[in-house]
């Protein structure tokens, strides 16, 4: 039997045709995050992952904004003067956030429709592609705020990205860069004009995903995760496990099907197939 589709009070959830798009929801605050948002996205991030009729996820912002980090307000004023293990307790809440996202075998679909920075900026990293907004800014603003540049696995996420010299160049200066050269240096696949235009293609980016084989699609996401510390040799030998476990999956012999009767192939569980 299948879990219930979660209910957030904090941001909105929309579940259509095995897309599940989240919409951060605190527009006047250009969405920044609260500990409550941080809590119940990871929440919903770990329980999408145990969703079958979940085959791919957006995660966009409402307004003008995609996420500008922890409020300042709500989270900052409130870790002044804190001790050690008090702190501690929040910057791992906030990595478990991550962790949550990446270990997360559902695509996930970052549409950037304004201002990300701080964690928004490394919620768009955790991601697996991003579209940006032509008018979206970009920032790992720690170092601003007084704070190292490695926070919630940036440190690890944006160099696989960007590489080793442009991710030591935002994350030691924190200045903020446009969308054009966030997609010259790679940090975002696409670039449309405007925050509605990064959604759709966002939905339809999800809608293509949620259609194709999604054992094979959580198989690659969980092989570019894994193989990342390992040795050419042990890669290409998951790799050649992995292949074979697909193989075996009826996904495999219905794409076979599919051309030899020159018709769209029919992935089992995908979002496409009749009830």
């Amino acid at each position: 039997m299948s879990m219930p589709v979660p209910v957030p009070q904090s941001f909105a959830l929309d579940l259509t045709r095995g897309v599940a798009t989240i919409t951060l929801d605190r527009e006047k605050r250009l969405n920044a995050l609260t500990f409550e948002v941080y809590r119940e996205l990871a929440e919903t991030f770990e329980q999408l992952d145990r969703l079958e009729e979940v085959r791919a996820v957006v995660i966009t912002g409402r307004g003008r904004g995609f996420c500008s980090g922890g409020d300042q307000d709500d989270i900052i004023k409130h870790l002044l003067g804190r001790d050690t293990p008090a702190l501690l307790s929040f910057t791992r809440a906030t990595g478990r956030l991550i962790k949550a996202m990446r270990a997360c075998r559902r695509p996930i679909v970052a549409a950037i429709n304004g201002v990300a920075v701080g964690a928004g900026a490394v919620i768009a990293c955790a991601s697996d592609l991003r579209i940006a907004a032509a008018n979206a800014k970009f920032g790992f603003i720690f170092p601003q705020v007084g704070l190292s540049g490695a926070d919630m696995g940036v440190t690890y996420l944006l160099p696989r990205i960007v590489g080793l010299g442009h991710a030591s160049e935002l994350l030691l200066f924190g200045d903020l860069i446009d969308a054009a050269r966030a997609l010259e240096i790679g940090l975002v696949n696409r670039v449309v004009p405007d925050g509605e235009a990064a959604v759709k293609l966002g939905q339809e980016w999800a809608a293509r995903l949620a259609s194709g084989p999604a054992f094979a699609h959580s198989m690659t996401k969980q092989m570019i995760e894994s193989e990342h510390t390992m040795a050419l040799a042990e890669a290409i030998e998951a790799e050649a496990q992995a292949q074979a476990l697909c193989m075996q999956h009826p996904d495999f012999a219905e794409a076979h099907a599919s051309f030899k009767e020159k018709r769209p192939a029919r992935f089992r569980g995908a979002a496409s197939d009749p009830e």
